[in-house]
């Protein structure tokens, strides 16, 4: 597909062309339809909230706000289904804060799925997290020039605008994916429980291969899901849909992740050489000063 000419699939939930009562609702309001913590979307600042849930790459939606996966808590079902066996009872709780043996947080886990007994005692738990993609380039300007005129602007040509959006997957994966599976990942291991991970196709297609394992033997299950677009009482959205999950080990995982591929040394080495020639060749800069007395 063709890039668009402008950056935003989804705004406070819906696409920009649309013009629905409920779009303009969900704009006027600044509400947020994926179960949010409140009502209000609260991404960035609470009171003028960056309401983007996703953008535009190639004209296919990519998926930049965590809350945005928690579309009818899909998420959940679907981690479950690993963590547990299928008549258990479980429930879900939201920003769970993790500590290591010193009582230092290493973070808060996304979601945790815990499941119980009759008498509501916890028999055992998986984690969930939530792996949106950052953003590179400028995202806000393009929203609140949008939001003015929400009516008029459906159709906006963002193309010559400096910094325009684009979804960051190296960031994402060094900044964010690597640290939580590292710190968070590792005590969740240590301990023998498993993790569950929610991501955009797109974001997981740019991670190294991950070594499939059956789900008998997997500490992880990587979640992919993509936004379909459906029409839902004559407007078109965009659907949280699972594409696939890939069961993996916990320890290859984390290697693959985090291990970079080396390149060449001898490329390496000629731009050493290169800098080098540039610095003897420069003769260093002398400034006489006449009559300094």
């Amino acid at each position: 597909m063709k890039q668009s000419n402008q950056p935003l699939a989804e705004v406070f939930g819906h696409l920009i062309t649309d013009q629905s009562t409920s779009a303009n609702r969900y704009r006027s309001r600044r509400l947020c339809p994926f179960n949010n913590k409140v009502p209000n979307c609260t991404k960035d600042k609470a009171k003028n909230p960056l309401g983007v849930c996703s953008i535009l790459q190639d004209g296919a939606p990519i998926i930049t706000c965590p809350i945005r996966f928690r579309e009818d808590w899909l998420i959940t079902d679907d981690a479950a289904s690993f963590f547990f066996p299928d008549d258990a009872t479980w429930s879900s709780l939201t920003e769970v804060r993790l500590n290591d043996a010193m009582g230092r947080s290493a973070g808060n886990i996304d979601v945790v799925l815990v499941s119980y007994d009759n008498d509501g005692k916890v028999l055992d738990f998986g984690a969930l997290e939530i792996q949106a993609v950052y953003i590179s380039g400028n995202v806000r300007d393009p929203f609140e020039y949008f939001m003015i005129d929400p009516k008029g602007r459906g159709q906006l040509d963002w193309s010559n605008q400096p910094n325009f959006p684009r979804p960051d997957y190296l960031s994402s994966s060094r900044k964010r994916l690597a640290p939580q599976l590292l710190f968070k990942g590792g005590i969740l291991n240590s301990w023998r429980k498993k993790s569950a991970v929610a991501l955009n196709k797109s974001f997981f297609d740019t991670l190294p291969r991950l070594t499939k394992v059956p789900k008998s033997r997997a500490d992880i299950v990587w979640l992919i899901y993509d936004l379909q677009l459906t029409t839902v009482e004559g407007q078109q959205r965009y659907k949280l849909t699972k594409i696939d999950e890939v069961y993996t080990e916990f320890v290859p995982a984390l290697l693959s992740i985090t291990t970079p591929i080396p390149g060449k040394m001898n490329d390496f080495v000629k731009l050493l050489q290169e800098r080098l020639d540039e610095q003897l060749e420069t003769p260093p800069t002398n400034n006489t000063i006449e009559k300094p007395f």
